[in-house]
């Protein structure tokens, strides 16, 4: 896609329904990023790839996620991401604007507790 001229590329999310393995959903994530990545088997990165000036790709995470993975996500994917919450948004109790407002907080508290330090992952 990226070579294609896309803008976003499913990238898996290593948490939600379509759970992949963590290193190699990270490495995809560099590739779709990076303007060079080296070489790292264990990421999935089987060669060298030096995309020169060509733009990088948005990961796009979906697929059963919901702001009960927000800290990993955020983790993950960092603030360059599009995260597609769908049944986590419409199936909130209390309706879709309150599933959208809860999806927004989660992101929001998430960040800011990422950039003051805070281990997001291990503390939830």
């Amino acid at each position: 896609m990226r070579l294609s001229g896309g803008d976003h590329l499913h990238s898996g999310t290593v948490v939600g329904k379509l759970e992949g393995d963590r290193e190699a959903t990270l490495g995809w994530i560099d590739i779709m990023r990076d303007s060079f990545i080296k070489e790292d088997r264990s990421r999935g990165i089987f060669f060298d790839q030096d995309w020169g000036s060509m733009p990088g790709v948005i990961p796009v995470a979906s697929g059963g996620i919901h702001v009960w993975h927000m800290p990993a996500l955020v983790n993950i994917f960092g603030d360059d991401s599009c995260l597609q919450f769908g049944g986590g948004t419409l199936g909130h109790p209390w309706g879709n604007a309150a599933g959208a407002a809860a999806n927004r907080v989660a992101v929001e508290a998430c960040v800011e507790a990422r950039n003051s330090g805070r281990e997001l992952e291990k503390e939830g």
